[in-house]
């Protein structure tokens, strides 16, 4: 899954659970987030075909959202997150526990012949911890605010490299049946995740026509993205079905920019939509 589409499927499902972090204003009113509940959905993204790329392909996005067994269930692109504390009835809550993503940029639905030509990427998988926290009631007492980043390695043998995902979102239902939530992510990578991403070797250039490029450490991208959630019966605290639907932008940064696979062969700009379908019980 794209880099920049997969950062719609943590929105998606936070507006199918967004409630969770709400619920406690309504006191004593039941609702399908006391307790263990889950949020499922899915859906299809259109964006890039891969970070930096300006040909657009579909993809599938899932999402899962929960708490079983008191331990939370976050989504994140490509992947998820646990939280082993428990949510604060009333107050800050804080978030900690590992996060796994699969990364597959370059590693398939590849359009552009000569980025085609130098052949498919190998897929990552990154492991590592997660910390955040929560801030409720921050604007009335339904919304609430989170913040929080990821820290990743790949133990796959892809890119060897570390990535660092920070990420804010605020959250915040409209009515009772309609919810939003507005996010902002970017992405950190060390020397070998930039190297493997976004370098050009000499036999590459030679191969492929590209100049050759060394790329380094730094911001990859930063990005913007805006999720709407319908309940379907019109009270996103019985759960049910939900629309969900997505729009976001993101900007190529630093060498990830000024690569020939972005500069030459793709854009800095990237653009994604998704629709999709959830279900809460």
């Amino acid at each position: 899954m794209n880099g920049s589409i997969a950062c719609i499927a943590g929105l998606f499902a936070m507006v199918l659970a967004g409630p969770a972090m709400a619920q406690e204003a309504a006191e004593g009113e039941p609702s399908v987030f006391d307790g263990d509940w889950l949020s499922v959905g899915a859906g299809v993204g259109y964006g890039p075909s891969y970070d930096g790329s300006d040909d657009y392909v579909a993809y599938p996005i899932p999402a899962v959202q929960g708490v079983l067994g008191g331990i939370g269930i976050n989504p994140r692109p490509g992947g998820f997150a646990l939280d082993f504390l428990p949510a604060a009835k009333d107050g800050v809550s804080l978030d900690i526990g590992p996060s796994f993503r699969l990364r597959s940029s370059r590693a398939q639905q590849i359009k552009d012949p000569v980025v085609r030509s130098l052949g498919k990427l190998d897929r990552a998988v990154e492991v590592g911890p997660h910390l955040g926290m929560t801030i409720p009631r921050v604007f009335h007492q339904y919304d609430s605010l989170s913040v929080g980043a990821d820290v990743r390695w790949d133990v796959a043998g892809a890119h060897k490299g570390m990535v660092i995902a920070p990420s804010v979102t605020y959250f915040t239902p409209l009515s009772r049946g309609v919810a939003v939530a507005l996010g902002f992510d970017a992405e950190y990578a060390d020397g070998d995740f930039a190297d493997y991403y976004y370098s050009v070797s000499p036999a590459q250039s030679v191969a492929s026509g590209l100049p050759a490029f060394s790329a380094g450490s730094g911001f990859t991208k930063a990005g913007v993205t805006l999720i709407g959630g319908i309940d379907l019966n019109g009270d996103l605290l019985d759960g049910g079905f939900a629309l969900v639907f997505g729009a976001g932008y993101a900007r190529m940064l630093g060498d990830a920019k000024d690569s020939p696979f972005t500069s030459v062969r793709g854009s800095a700009d990237q653009f994604l939509g998704a629709v999709g379908l959830g279900y809460t019980f």
